[in-house]
């Protein structure tokens, strides 16, 4: 498998994981920055959260990892929570902002 091949795995399991306070996947919110995986396919993931005090943010956190892990050739995931660049609307894809009736 390559590593385009197992990024785009990677992204299809974050698509299954919400935002509790808005309907929408976490990839289609703009949330994960990067996605990085190195020679023995460990996993380290940078994402955001819509609100810095965001009372769910560990849950989100534990299954972005538990997700990723899912993925057969994943052998570890880190999932560090960044504020840089901050996340606004504009970051949501345009499937995401019509849903939200951002249009």
């Amino acid at each position: 498998m390559t590593a385009e091949t197992l990024k785009k795995a990677i992204e299809d399991q974050l698509r299954t994981v919400f935002d509790p306070e808005i309907p929408v996947n976490i990839m289609e919110l703009g949330l994960v920055y990067t996605i990085d995986i190195d020679e023995d396919f460990n996993v380290e993931i940078e994402m955001t959260l819509t609100a810095p005090g965001c009372p769910v943010a560990d849950q989100i956190v534990e299954e972005v990892k538990t997700k990723t892990e899912l993925v057969p050739q994943v052998k570890e995931a880190n999932v560090k929570i960044v504020f840089e660049p901050e996340w606004t609307p504009d970051k949501m894809s345009e499937e995401a902002k019509l849903e939200l009736g951002f249009f």
